[in-house]
């Protein structure tokens, strides 16, 4: 891959290597044009597939919600947000992460998406204030500090 779009051709053992678009590294999908657009919504529906499997856990009656909060924040978040360092938040790709935070909130409630129950409720019932993309851009904010040190 060449990040200036320029082709390049480079020979091992008399054999041109394959030039590619994207290719995945550490697990972090990593394009030409060095957009995470794509990185970041795989990124998003692999935490919404482990919150989907968990569904035995959101439904239990048995298991409090203050238990289910920790357990989301341990198991789906760090899957959702591997590699968030390298992205490029903007005004979209936030609102994509307080949906992602507020949908999990409504499964671990039971609420339904269409019952007229605003964010702000969910938020007051669960007993937790929106933190994930504070969480990221923390997370960004150091990994910056740590190379600037």
């Amino acid at each position: 891959m060449a990040s200036d779009g320029i082709a390049c051709r480079i020979l091992i053992q008399n054999e041109q290597l394959e030039q590619v678009d994207t290719f995945l590294y550490l697990g972090s999908l990593i394009t030409e044009d060095g957009e995470c657009k794509t990185e970041f919504r795989t990124r998003l529906n692999r935490g919404q597939a482990i919150g989907a499997s968990l569904q035995k856990i959101w439904k239990s009656h048995s298991i409090p919600v203050s238990t289910k909060i920790p357990l989301m924040k341990a198991l789906v978040w760090p899957v959702a947000t591997y590699g968030c360092e390298s992205w490029t938040l903007r005004k979209n790709e936030e609102a994509c992460l307080d949906a992602f935070e507020m949908k999990g909130l409504r499964k671990i409630l039971r609420v339904s998406w269409t019952a007229k129950k605003t964010n702000k409720w969910v938020l007051n019932k669960a007993g937790v204030k929106k933190e994930l993309l504070d969480t990221v851009k923390a997370r960004k904010l150091a990994c910056s500090n740590a190379i600037m040190s």
